[in-house]
């Protein structure tokens, strides 16, 4: 027995000592601290350019960036951009349905929807709604090719904002409709066929098998698309309404500071479009959860564990030196 345990000792012993008298040489990486270096010293001239140029004019900037008027201008982009969006996906999801359905014409409709809209600049649709009085002085409502029940003028019906809201959505609705169909497309069609062998309703199949996979590849796109529109509300601007680029038109067309009410409008599409980002980010990992095994660590949960590990270092390094102070005080002459 004592022989048996002395072996494996003295064996491992010399294998040991031959690990500790190994260097270890890091491994060394000069062009990426070479390239970090650059992009740091890049970055410093951009910020000291950006922040010491007297022509930004940051004190107009931060007069500005609050003005009630702004603020306005702001919420009325956020609302041409709520309807363009729920309005653009529910006809576009409308239109996937079409051009997937085994009806020759549907799929003939929706082709030719996504082929017009898609061809036509926005700001020219724009115009067209803007302008359908002239096509068109009054709208009737009764039965297709009958008498008609009531008419109101087009003018009327369709106001500035309507016309902007109309032109966006239907717009967007042509883009939508290819974003929707891609992610039904993506989904493989033996899984479909599995369930309805299994006698799955064909509600439940879409709502239990289809669209959670359609919507991973549908929510990139899509959130591409919205923070697209965001921005594409200034596109509004010919027709007169008040949202965030027109308005700062009309401010430094008065008091004559272009480029601080430029950098007003950016700051404000920029943190829109941040938000919109953010919630893109947690809305594709909620739908990842199914296509990965160990989601990634949200930004949030990566600051919460930074946190912890600097927490852990410093009580390991207060033990640390209450142990040696300990094993100090037991060696010290008495």
């Amino acid at each position: 027995m004592t022989a048996v345990s002395d072996a494996p000792a003295s064996g491992t012993r010399p294998a040991q000592d031959e690990l500790r008298s190994l260097t270890v040489v890091p491994a060394r990486h000069p062009w990426r601290w070479a390239a970090s270096a650059v992009v740091a010293v890049l970055l410093a001239m951009a910020l000291n350019a950006l922040i010491t140029n007297p022509a930004w004019e940051w004190h107009v900037v931060s007069q500005y960036l609050f003005y009630e008027t702004v603020l306005r201008a702001v919420g009325v982009t956020l609302q041409l951009t709520v309807l363009g969006i729920v309005l653009g996906f529910a006809l576009g999801t409308v239109l996937a349905l079409m051009r997937l359905s085994r009806s020759p014409l549907l799929q003939a409709v929706s082709w030719g929807y996504v082929w017009l809209f898609r061809s036509v600049p926005l700001i020219l649709q724009l115009l067209f709604w803007f302008n359908l009085a002239l096509l068109y002085d009054r709208i009737s409502f009764g039965i297709p090719f009958g008498p008609a029940f009531f008419d109101i003028g087009t003018q009327d019906l369709i106001g500035p904002l309507t016309a902007a809201a109309l032109g966006l959505a239907l717009h967007q609705a042509a883009y939508c409709a290819e974003i929707v169909r891609s992610g039904f497309l993506s989904v493989d069609q033996g899984q479909l066929e599995a369930a309805t062998a299994l006698g799955i309703p064909r509600r439940r199949q879409i709502r239990r098998i289809l669209l959670p996979q359609a919507m991973r590849t549908i929510i990139p796109t899509a959130g591409n698309e919205i923070i697209g529109l965001v921005k594409g509300t200034s596109v509004v601007y010919i027709m007169a309404i008040p949202e965030l680029f027109y308005q700062v038109q009309i401010i430094y067309a008065r008091n004559g500071r272009v480029i601080a009410l430029l950098l007003v409008a950016a700051i404000w599409y920029l943190a829109l479009t941040t938000v919109l980002s953010i919630v893109q980010y947690y809305v594709e990992r909620y739908y990842a959860r199914g296509a990965v095994r160990v989601l990634a660590p949200t930004p949030w949960q990566r600051i919460r564990r930074a946190l912890t590990t600097l927490a852990e270092a410093r009580r390991q390094r207060r033990e640390d030196h209450a142990r040696l102070a300990a094993a100090l005080d037991q060696e010290a002459p008495r």
